[in-house]
């Protein structure tokens, strides 16, 4: 009877499913800790934290001190770091049409709907060997800053630091172009080796820009695009329930890119109280400003692979 009872029981063990161990993944922001475009990731890592024990868990190693910015796609890539907050414009090397992202005029739920997100996915997974999850910063745009003023959109004369976000709009504008980290940019604009940088209405206050930022050009273009990428190896590698944990605070996150909208208004305010003026162009040259973007952004892209710019075109511009 007791072999029977053992037997029974070996069976009943042989077919129940295994206990999956809780799985940690390392990750690494592109940017400093606590700073505008980590915290959504680090909001992020906190959920997965939260919903997922026993399943996931994000193990944050923290930003450029772990790992330098432009290296951050190598190493989601090769699998040293396992999940990464990094923007396309960082990683180019590896996936060249990544410039698209940022030309969008919709939000990255339309792109889940209309199919363009499984697109971007396909491509990061083909090119980068990394999931595409999540994408954070829509409803954010780019800005031109200046240490000295401009009437119009000739950037003639002017040295602008610049990322691939928006190399080809600056230099269909006539800038000469310099390309560094953000960590650069202060002593940059101090030494005055540049008149001027890309970015964000969002985070300048917090890199201390500011302090060397005379102008900001006004309307913004392009919309901020930091995604979230884990190594494809890694998440075909985990357990259905710790990938569905992910895909579930990846929308999680997505869906706090509304709140950005108030978060610009703040922002603004606050580079006007830290003496931040703001240039407008007339409504002819702010038209030649917003189209040179659009035209200059896609011929880029095109020209890398003009099928996938063709393609992506149509369902990130509507």
């Amino acid at each position: 009877m007791k072999k029977l009872a053992f037997a029974a029981l070996a069976a009943c063990l042989a077919g129940a499913p295994a206990l999956a161990e809780e799985v940690t993944l390392r990750g690494v922001s592109a940017f400093a800790g606590g700073t505008t475009f980590s915290r959504p990731f680090e909001a992020f890592v906190a959920h997965v934290n939260e919903i997922g024990k026993g399943v996931v868990q994000i193990d944050y190693v923290g930003g450029p001190e772990a790992v330098p910015p432009f290296e951050l796609g190598n190493a989601v890539s090769g699998g040293v770091v396992d999940i990464a907050n990094d923007t396309s414009a960082f990683y180019t090397n590896l996936v060249p049409t990544g410039d698209a992202l940022h030309l969008a005029t919709n939000t990255v739920q339309e792109q889940r709907a209309n199919g363009c997100f499984d697109k971007i996915d396909a491509i990061h997974q083909e090119q980068m060997n990394a999931k595409f999850l999540a994408r954070t910063g829509d409803n954010v745009a780019f800005h031109l800053y200046l240490t000295k003023p401009i009437e119009g959109p000739d950037l003639s004369g002017l040295t602008i630091r610049t990322t691939p976000v928006y190399r080809a709009m600056f230099e269909a504008l006539g800038a000469t172009l310099v390309r560094t980290a953000p960590g650069e940019v202060y002593t940059a604009l101090e030494r005055g080796a540049i008149d001027g940088y890309g970015w964000p209405l969002q985070g300048v206050m917090d890199l201390g820009w500011d302090e060397q930022t005379k102008y900001r050009v006004d309307p913004g273009f392009y919309q901020v695009d930091v995604n979230i990428l884990v190594n494809l190896d890694r998440w075909n590698g985990i357990s259905d329930e710790a990938r569905a944990v992910l895909q579930q605070a990846a929308e999680w996150v997505e869906a706090k890119n509304a709140e950005n909208i108030a978060i610009n208004a703040e922002e603004a305010s606050k580079q006007a109280g830290a003496g931040i003026e703001v240039i407008t162009f007339s409504p002819e040259d702010q038209a030649k400003w917003l189209a040179t973007s659009q035209e200059a952004g896609w011929a880029g892209v095109a020209a890398v692979d003009a099928a996938i710019a063709a393609d992506l075109k149509a369902c990130l511009v509507e």
